[in-house]
């Protein structure tokens, strides 16, 4: 053999048996996941494709395939021009419609980049687990642009973090299982305009099985009472369950932590081993006895150390904890003030300030943070959910939350809130009631009452001890984006159905807070939220939403704050300000932010009222006072907020209000008054005892029963407009044509707050839509949403039109939004309405302006949002249970009339405030003879019911009289009268109803 090449076989062999060959030659091959030849559409789920995204319509870049004749791989690269100002990028999803991939078996993901060596960073994600490419966690990292030209990008799985600050739907199990793969995503960087070319990505390497194998314990924290023992148990899990190959051991002891080895619990060490070929789910367990001393004292920790070898470390160090035992606050037979007062006693500013502070639960670093900030309280935001959305995983995930307050000295447990704003709102399945407006509607102080008393059910039975309710706004313009939250325009109208709060918290001294169904209130948003001035919002797009509130010192009083007088005698536990600025003709101030007007919260609510409870603040609402962050929280604090939302600045807040404290900046007595509010609030709720979800109410969740008073409710809320030739009810005898857009929809029944923040449209939540309870009651249907079915052979129409969801400022008028029916909706009604007698039902959160057609409605129902039981429409549609609803709002006959309320000085709407005519009775007759028997009546009346009854046959006499021509003269008097009746002065009202009658 040539020495030449014997050398060349020499040295090829000894490649082959180096370690680099070995392994290379142990990998499987690459698989491709963008090749960018065209194999992948530019499309969006559910179908497989590539698709861009940013933050406003500008940011997200412009894509195309490119052919280059330098493409490291085939012909074409994927490129791309970006100037982005928010955050944009795009994504390659796989087909919703289709399996997961596999992606366990490679090393990591890798890819052509042509650089531009300007140091930028451009994040890159993939997709684990969930439903699909948008309903799956994202796992992020990152490179940087430091090479000019083609370079590959290899990405080892391992060095993907979980994605924190935004999840699609939250956590689903935080492992990145690599099994259940939807694709990747790249985030390009902002600030400059840019350009980009990729090639050939694809999956790499073979798995190590520190990536496939992991040991993890079954909690990261194991409270124990003094002289018990915890067990740790060390669990080994591999991706896709298969065998580990190769040895794992685990290495244990107990070190550091506050706790004393000897005297308060007994060391441990060793070594835990798993031999290759262990099956996933293998477990061991660690024994660490503590030692009881009889001494009275705070908790204390234990660290279990673990060191892995063959696999992926636990996250976080297992923390054994010694409860606080023997401390008088811990002592439930003392009274809440002396408990409270011990506690606050025992606490160090920053444990005081971590109370006083508020996250939102996807908003956190990591679980840890709950102790390590002392967090006194997390929330869901609208949509922000487990995954699955059920009872159970709520109820997990919160316990799994409190779990981690035992790791402090303390031990002081979280209060968790969410916006039950109509029901459970935020979870799939509850019993979704109508919106506070329909609520309005029905007069019924003990339906109202009934509400409360299931929505409080099912959100403790998920572990949630407070709800941000109920809103006690006065909405006094109907373009405001919020006036189905409120329940209606007239202050005693809301007061009257206050009774909601008892029905939320039970007695008013909050002896029943500690039950398994009941929850803390919160009465929103104080105040005047309801009255801000059209055009005068600075937030974003909004026009009167978050905008301000001008009104004389003798409106205020009247309107805006009466209802909380009221909140505050029925005991309210919580308070929380408004987004919007009051302005009070001449105080001097001009417009202020209710966060902070402290003569407003400090001076009139916990002052002149008297309210013993705790402030919570809105949204990140004080990040819209002026000044640098350090000024907010002294403004907010200083107003008389006693815990601060902070969803995602939790750890900026808490050490800058610690600073502030210790600066002098905001007093400590002021802190402490903050502090007592709130941990008397979570004594009362009985969380020192049982912190953990009390699930044995789960099971009543979205129950018969409970969807029973649901059905009364929607029943009770519609409100009969018109009803020419007794059309109403329906006999389920006649042919009935059914058409609109809001006919067969529970999504737009349910409006916004439901299952997310702006709620959807189509099928979102269990739940009967109108039409299915139509064709409960055996009565023959056809139904075409757009009327386009042939119209003929049907006795009478009924036409359901109205809004989509919305919430808040997104819903306000100007803001994209109207009061106008939709094209579609205008035709369904008008094919419908030429073609046979028609009965219009309009689902919506306000009025909508329906005056030119309504000549050619026989009969017109105001639905308001019913929520999830449309068989209550159904009921009173077809007599099964009378209409009785009132008009909570008063109906205008345009929009140019808005703002217009019960009490203006000119008032002439297409429908009075009170309106609603009735099939419980027939017409009492008799005129103006009878009308001033019942003024008599109601001034002789002994009862309440006495009195309301009397008013109440006047109002059929007088709506009998005036229907069909309802003008200014009849209007005012008739409006103002319903006001009356709810302040209890029974023949006045009868005295203005006669003065109606004579007008019409």
């Amino acid at each position: 053999m040539p020495r030449t090449a014997l050398l060349v076989a020499t040295a090829l062999f000894a490649a082959l048996l180096s370690p680099a060959a070995v392994r290379a030659a142990a990998d499987p091959a690459p698989v491709p996941v963008d090749r960018f030849e065209g194999e992948v559409p530019f499309a969006s789920q559910p179908a497989e494709g590539i698709f861009t995204w940013g933050s406003d319509a500008d940011d997200p870049p412009a894509l195309r395939l490119a052919d280059r004749a330098d493409a490291p791989e085939g012909e074409r690269v994927l490129t791309g021009t970006y100037d982005i100002s928010g955050w944009g990028g795009f994504t390659h999803d796989y087909a919703a419609t289709g399996p997961a991939h596999d992606w366990s078996a490679h090393r990591g993901i890798r890819f052509w980049w042509e650089g531009h060596g300007d140091g930028r960073r451009i994040a890159f994600e993939i997709k684990d687990g969930g439903a699909h490419g948008e309903a799956s966690e994202l796992w992020t990292t990152s490179f940087t642009d430091d090479v000019t030209g083609w370079r590959r990008i290899e990405i080892p799985f391992a060095d993907f973090r979980y994605r924190t600050d935004y999840q699609p739907v939250g956590g689903i199990d935080h492992v990145l299982g690599l099994t259940q793969m939807w694709g990747y995503a790249v985030t390009l960087p902002a600030g400059t305009r840019g350009d980009f070319a990729m090639d050939g990505v694809e999956l790499y390497g073979r798995a190590d099985q520190s990536l496939r194998a992991s040991v993890t314990t079954d909690a990261a924290v194991y409270p124990v009472a003094e002289g018990g023992a915890a067990t740790v148990r060390v669990t080994l899990a591999t991706t896709g369950s298969a065998p580990v190959d190769e040895p794992v051991t685990v290495t244990y002891g107990t070190a550091g932590g506050t706790a004393e080895p000897g005297r308060d619990y007994t060391p441990v060490a060793g070594t835990l081993t798993f031999p290759a070929g262990t099956p996933s789910g293998t477990s061991r367990t660690v024994r660490v006895p503590t030692l009881r001393d009889r001494t009275a004292e705070a908790a204390e920790t234990v660290p279990l150390t673990l060191a892995v070898t063959g696999a992926k470390a636990p996250a976080e160090t297992p923390q054994i904890v010694i409860d606080a035992h023997g401390l008088p606050y811990l002592d439930s037979k003392l009274p809440v003030r002396k408990r409270v007062a011990d506690l606050l006693s025992r606490m160090s500013p920053a444990e005081k300030a971590g109370q006083m502070t508020q996250a939102e639960r996807g908003a956190l670093t990591a679980p840890g943070d709950i102790a390590a900030y002392h967090l006194g309280s997390l929330l869901s935001g609208g949509g922000s959910t487990p995954t699955p959305n059920t009872p159970e995983a709520w109820a997990k995930m919160i316990d799994a939350f409190q779990l981690r307050t035992r790791a402090t000295r303390l031990q002081i447990p979280l209060i968790y809130g969410v916006d039950a704003v109509h029901g459970h709102n935020n979870l799939v399945g509850a019993t979704v009631m109508p919106h506070n407006i329909g609520i309005g509607a029905t007069r019924d102080r003990q339906l109202a009452q009934r509400t409360g008393e299931v929505t409080a059910a099912e959100v403790r039975a998920t572990g949630v001890p407070w709800d941000f309710a109920p809103c006690l706004c006065v909405t006094r313009d109907e373009r405001w984006g919020r006036s189905y939250e409120s329940f209606g325009e007239d202050p005693a109208l809301v007061e009257s159905m206050e009774t909601v709060i008892q029905g939320l918290q039970g007695a008013p001294d909050g002896r029943d807070l500690k039950d398994a169904d009941k929850v803390l209130a919160t009465a929103k948003h104080f105040v005047g939220d309801g009255g801000t001035t059209y055009g005068s919002s600075t937030t974003g797009s909004y026009t009167i939403d978050q905008g301000v509130t001008e009104v004389t010192r003798e409106q205020l009083e009247s309107v805006h704050l009466a209802p909380y007088q009221e909140a505050v005698d029925r005991g309210i536990g919580t308070v929380m300000p408004s987004y919007s600025s009051l302005d009070i003709a001449g105080d001097g101030q001009g417009p202020v932010k209710m966060h902070a007007r402290a003569d407003m919260i400090n001076g009139v609510l916990k002052g002149r009222m008297g309210f013993d409870g705790f402030v919570i603040s809105d949204w990140a609402a004080i990040d819209q006072l002026p000044g640098d962050y350090a000024s907010d929280v002294r403004t907010s604090v200083a107003a008389g907020l006693d815990m601060i939302m902070v969803p995602h600045a939790y750890q900026d807040f808490t050490r800058t209000l610690t600073a502030e404290v210790t600066a002098g900046r905001i007093g400590e007595r002021r802190i402490d008054d903050a502090v007592s509010r709130i941990l008397t609030q979570k004594f009362r709720l009985g969380l020192f005892e049982h912190p953990y979800a009390d699930t044995r109410g789960a099971a009543d969740i979205g129950s018969a029963a409970h969807r029973a008073v649901a059905r009364r409710a929607a029943a009770e809320s519609q409100v009969l407009l018109k009803n020419s030739g007794a059309l109403l009810p329906l006999r389920t005898s006649q042919k009935v044509y059914v058409a609109g857009s809001n006919a067969d929809d529970i999504g737009n029944q349910t409006g916004g707050w439901t299952v997310t923040w702006q709620g959807a449209s189509g099928n979102t939540t269990p739940g009967t839509t109108i039409l299915q309870g139509m064709r409960g009651t055996g009565a023959a249907i056809t139904y075409s949403e757009d009327a386009s079915a042939p119209l003929a052979g049907h006795d009478v129409g009924v036409v359901v039109v109205g809004e989509t969801p919305y919430a808040e400022g997104v819903g306000d008028v100007g803001n994209g939004n109207d009061l106008e029916l939709s094209p579609a909706d205008r035709t369904a009604v008008d094919r419908v309405c030429a073609a046979m007698k028609c009965v219009v039902l309009i689902v919506s959160g306000r009025p909508q302006l329906i005056g030119d057609r309504l000549g050619s409605i026989d009969a017109l129902v105001a639905s308001w949002l019913p929520g999830t039981e449309g068989d209550g429409v159904a009921d009173v549609l077809y007599g099964r249970r009378p209409f009785t609803g009132r008009l909570p709002v008063t109906w205008p006959r345009s929009q140019a009339q808005l703002p217009i309320n019960v009490g203006d000085p000119a008032y002439d709407p297409q429908f009075p405030y009170g309106w609603g005519l009735t099939t419980l009775t027939k017409t009492p007759g008799g005129g103006l003879a009878a009308l001033h028997r019942l003024a008599g009546a109601a001034g002789r009346a002994r009862t309440a019911q006495a009195g309301r009854d009397a008013v109440d046959r006047a109002r059929g006499i007088v709506q009998a009289r005036i229907a069909g021509r309802i003008t200014a003269a009849c209007a005012k008097p008739f409006a103002e009268a319903d006001h009356l009746l709810l302040t209890g002065r029974y023949a006045q009202a009868v005295r203005k109803l006669i003065e109606a009658y004579r007008a019409g």
